[in-house]
């Protein structure tokens, strides 16, 4: 017979003197999850069948696979610190979805990699001069211990890391596939160099210039190709930190213009860098957002990203005297504007100080130079060059972060505004980027807020061209750049007044374009992809160059090119203010691996191999199809034809490959943290596409739905002096206060970290209460898609759980289980198929912590039984598994079944057993209304105060603050005080 628990079991993991012999404790779960953790590998519990090939039916438990289901977790670093237990979060989210589907039917194919390349293993290969080889590889095995002993479902046999010599050998092979393409705007694909040099041959495509193909020697026609490769070098502006000696990303500097570590000034700086040609893709990857599945905010993010605006690029004739002389008119400015409607109210210029109009200023002041547009300067040479000067010093972040500054100069130059024929000075501001768009701007201060305040502070003109449509209140002063009708704006050829935006526009285009001032037009924020680094710790590119200094790919054949061994992994480093100085990169010391004779099909020849490296987004940017193919069989990909089998991608990511997959195809769930929603998915989006035109895939997009988990995060302690004490030895509460060793402390709510000194580790939590536990626990806590507090002290609740399931199979004295064979009674089959309907679609819906609630209550409703009939638990063990596999594995064993419960089908609810009388249940959070359950009139205090602190909008109104008080009137009210 089966009792209900009420008192606290004892400390987990402390022995209890008469403990039972059987009972489910942390030392028996660790037992019988190592156990079944064995069984499941030498099994091939979880290798997903292939269709055909090296990976077929028949290799393991699953045999006779059903619907392809395609699963993945966003690649993971191996840390030296190892996983604390904000890690596991998603890991084992896709655990229990893939355990589930694989419940359900479906042949599902999930994986975990390891994204081995990155910096810091580089940091401490130059502190120590240890290989970062060796201590990467020392991280990956810590990681996978603690992975398997989490129970996590992979197959095993598609694991790899990008360090991998034949993953290296790929992602260069697909660098290559990349180099050796160009883009047919036409064609609005990629396609292949020999077929552009085909079609100048044959005179179908005419060769830029307009000169004939024939008539060029081999070297220029190479400098025709080279230009429109879809990666490319080329002179790039970048970060230059001659403190550190390398290049930082803008996401490594500070807002003062410093090196984020080390503290070093940053310069801007132009050098030559490989390039990638992604802004050939930009409408494609705005547009087949429509296509995947993709949380609306992720999708905005990547939109804002590319940029994409419409609009016109106008062209400004320059002239160098105050009064305008038609005749006079020399250089041109052309600036890009999503407002062509707004151009008579454009009353100045801004253009960066890059911008080669700078190269040549009058040597004077124009007649009439007002005091403050000169910045103190006794010419328009003297103030250009000193504000060059000072915007070198600083980044193109700094330089956006500082844009509310408005500093900026007059140029001597004067521009003539081709609707009105008026000259307007011409500015040079460090908020203007030459990276962006064309590198000038048209200032319109009547209609854009930060051109008002540029204006007003160098006392320039504003002109008002769009108004309200109930007119400008009285007094109005400051920008106005919202829809309205056109006024002030009208010549003697044309007028705009009184149109709407969009119908001026139109009409301003058509004008400027019949004058031949300017043209519509498109352009995007999105920049090609720099994809250089001057760094030991990454792919090195299969690239050499050949005597005419022009690169030369290394045949597949020769792939991969390895890294080689150098003296120092630090990159050469100069005074922190030696701004003209440039990168050496590690690579370059190894004079034997540099400088290579090698026979490229002309006979042996000497060439200098690239010394940079690939940036660690190169190894993310493919991995999901490794996982289709991860084997190099002699007559498949590693004959050099084929990065993945088509019909391996096919069959588990092609178009429509199952039920939901969608018209894009792609992987089923990508489940991963919000911080990677643009540049690691853009980045992977780029290279399908171009994987897709190359015929080497069939699906439109990598990854066809993705979710993006929250975050568990955790209280830290400070003392007095402000420094952080032990989180687990902290007593007290919110209504008593903290204290560490008797003594008051701060509570502070954020991320885990060693420095916070409130690391929990799954390794704690694995010794204290198994790792079923911990999986439970990690699931329960609230919805996937929100972050959330850890509190261990709270894991006893899942332990308790796991504890009644066990009990209500079998005893804890005799370890005989108790499960009996007789049929159960109507009230216990309503509450089972009512917990089978409720549970599927919990779990159909990625709510684990719903499900988790309902399971709690018809396992209480179990415990409450004199005897558990076989019928009514069975059910419930296969509902747990997916969530708590080991236990149920176990269970389902000493049921008396011969096989593992993996595939067994999950349980389906009988609709006669679901009619029954429900009261609605009103729960309030702080005295409001958050949330109404359907319950049923009969369910205790216990299953309603349990289903009420998972409702999910109850969740949300909680937020994780600390539970209170919890007061129960059921069935109808629940009151919750935080």
């Amino acid at each position: 017979m089966s009792t209900p628990e009420n008192s606290a079991p004892s400390a987990a993991g402390s022995p209890v003197q008469n403990e039972p012999a059987h009972r489910y404790t942390p030392a028996l779960a660790q037992q019988i999850e190592e156990r079944w953790q064995d069984r499941w590998e030498e099994r091939g519990t979880f290798w997903a069948a292939n269709p055909k090939g090296a990976l077929t039916d028949g290799d393991g438990e699953n045999a006779g696979a059903g619907r392809p289901f395609f699963i993945m977790d966003m690649f993971p670093y191996p840390s030296g610190a190892g996983l604390h237990v904000g890690h596991p979060l998603g890991y084992i989210a896709t655990d229990v979805v893939g355990r589930f589907r694989s419940m359900c039917g479906d042949n599902v194919l999930h994986a975990l990699g390891y994204d081995a390349f990155g910096l810091p293993a580089e940091q401490y290969a130059v502190q120590t001069g240890q290989h970062p080889r060796t201590t990467t590889e020392q991280n990956i095995v810590t990681m996978k211990r603690q992975l398997r002993r989490m129970g996590l479902a992979h197959d095993s046999r598609r694991t790899f890391a990008t360090i991998d010599p034949e993953y290296v050998r790929w992602t260069q092979w697909i660098f290559l596939q990349i180099f050796d393409s160009w883009y047919d705007a036409g064609a609005n694909k990629a396609r292949r160099i020999s077929e552009l040099e085909a079609e100048y041959a044959a005179g179908t495509r005419e060769v830029p210039g307009g000169v004939a193909w024939a008539d060029l020697d081999a070297g220029a026609r190479r400098d025709v190709v080279d230009a429109q490769r879809l990666a490319y070098v080329d002179e790039s502006p970048v970060n230059w930190c001659p403190g550190l000696g390398t290049v930082l990303a803008n996401e490594e500097v500070t807002a003062d213009g410093r090196s984020e570590r080390g503290n070093f000034p940053v310069f801007t700086r132009n050098l030559r860098q490989w390039k990638m040609r992604i802004t050939a893709y930009a409408d494609r990857l705005t547009d087949d957002l429509e296509l995947i599945d993709w949380p609306e905010k992720v999708k905005s993010m990547q939109r804002n990203w590319i940029g994409r605006s419409t609009g016109a690029n106008v062209r400004f004739d320059v002239v160098g005297t105050a009064e305008y002389d038609a005749a006079g008119a020399g250089e041109q400015v052309e600036v890009f504007t999503t407002r062509p409607d707004t151009l008579f109210g454009a009353t100045f210029m801004v253009v960066a100080p890059e911008h080669p109009l700078l190269d040549e200023v009058p040597a004077a002041w124009p007649e009439g130079t007002r005091v403050p547009w000169t910045g103190g300067h006794a010419s328009p040479v003297e103030a250009v060059a000193a504000y060059r000067r000072e915007a070198a010093a600083k980044t193109s972040v700094e330089r956006q972060a500082d844009a509310g500054k408005k500093t900026g100069v007059f140029t001597g130059h004067l521009a003539v505004n081709p609707v009105n024929g008026q000259a307007v000075p011409v500015f040079t501001a460090d908020y203007v980027l030459m990276g962006y768009g064309t590198g000038a701007i048209m200032a319109v201060p009547g209609g854009d807020q930060r051109d008002f305040d540029f204006a007003e502070a160098l006392d320039l003109p504003v002109v008002y061209t769009v108004e309200p449509a109930d007119g400008f209140p009285e007094g109005f002063t400051g920008a106005f750049g919202g829809e309205g009708r056109a006024i002030n704006s009208a010549n003697d050829e044309i007028s705009l007044d009184g149109l709407g935006v969009a119908d001026a526009k139109a009409k301003i285009v058509d004008w400027l374009e019949s004058k031949g001032a300017g043209e519509g037009t498109t352009t995007y924020r999105l920049r090609d992809w720099l994809f250089s680094r001057q760094r030991y710790w990454g792919e090195p590119f299969p690239i050499v160059w050949d005597a005419d200094d022009r690169p030369v790919a290394v045949p597949a054949a020769m792939l991969p090119v390895d890294l080689p061994d150098v003296p120092d992994y630090a990159p050469r480093t100069f005074e922190p203010d030696d701004k003209d100085s440039s990168p050496e990169a590690p690579l370059g010391r190894n004079d034997d691996w540099v400088n290579v004779t090698l026979d490229l099909g002309d006979g042996p020849k000497t060439y200098r191999r690239d010394t940079n490296t690939m940036p660690n987004w190169a190894g993310s940017c493919w991995y999901y199809l490794r996982y289709l193919d991860p084997t190099d069989s002699t007559d498949g990909p590693a004959a050099g034809t084929a990065v993945v089998d088509p019909e391996l991608e096919s069959y588990w990511m092609g178009p429509r490959h199952n039920a939901t997959s969608g018209p894009a195809g792609g992987v089923d769930l990508y489940v991963g943290g919000v911080e990677h929603a643009v540049l690691h998915l853009l980045y992977a989006r780029f290279w399908h596409k171009v994987l897709l035109d190359l015929g080497h895939v069939t699906s439109l997009e990598p990854f066809g739905t993705l979710f993006n988990q929250g975050y568990i995060q955790a209280y830290a302690y400070t003392d007095d002096r402000g420094a952080y004490v032990p989180a687990a030895d902290v007593e007290g509460d919110e209504q008593t206060g903290f204290t560490y060793q008797g003594k008051a402390v701060n509570r502070e709510y954020g991320k885990m970290g060693k420095s916070l000194r409130n690391v929990v580790t799954p390794d704690e939590m694995y010794e204290q209460y198994g790792a079923d536990t911990f999986r439970v626990y990690e699931m329960s806590m609230g919805p996937l898609d929100l972050s959330r507090p850890w509190e261990t002290r709270a894991v006893v609740g899942s332990q308790r759980f796991l504890q009644r399931l066990w009990r209500n199979v079998v005893d804890e004295e005799t370890g005989a289980v108790t499960a009996t064979d007789e049929e159960p009674d109507v009230a216990t089959l309503r509450a089972l198929h009512r917990a089978v309907a409720d549970v599927r679609v919990e779990m159909e819906h990625m709510r684990p912590n719903t499900a988790i609630a309902k399971l709690i209550t018809y396992n209480n409703h179990l415990t409450g039984l004199d005897r558990v009939p076989r019928a009514a638990v069975e059910p419930l063990v296969l509902m747990v598994a997916p969530i708590a596999p080991h236990i149920a594995e176990e269970l389902w064993e000493r049921l008396g079944h011969g096989s593992s419960l993996a595939r067994e089908p999950f349980p389906t609810a009988d609709e006669q057993y679901l009619v029954e009388d429900t009261v609605t249940c009103v729960v309030q959070v702080k005295g409001k209304v958050r949330g109404r359950l359907e319950v049923p009139p009969s369910i205790s205090d216990d299953d309603l105060q349990a289903a009420a602190l998972a409702e999910p909008n109850v969740v949300r109104a909680i937020d994780g603050a600390a539970v209170r008080k919890v007061i129960v009137r059921a069935p109808k009210l629940v009151n919750i005080v935080v």
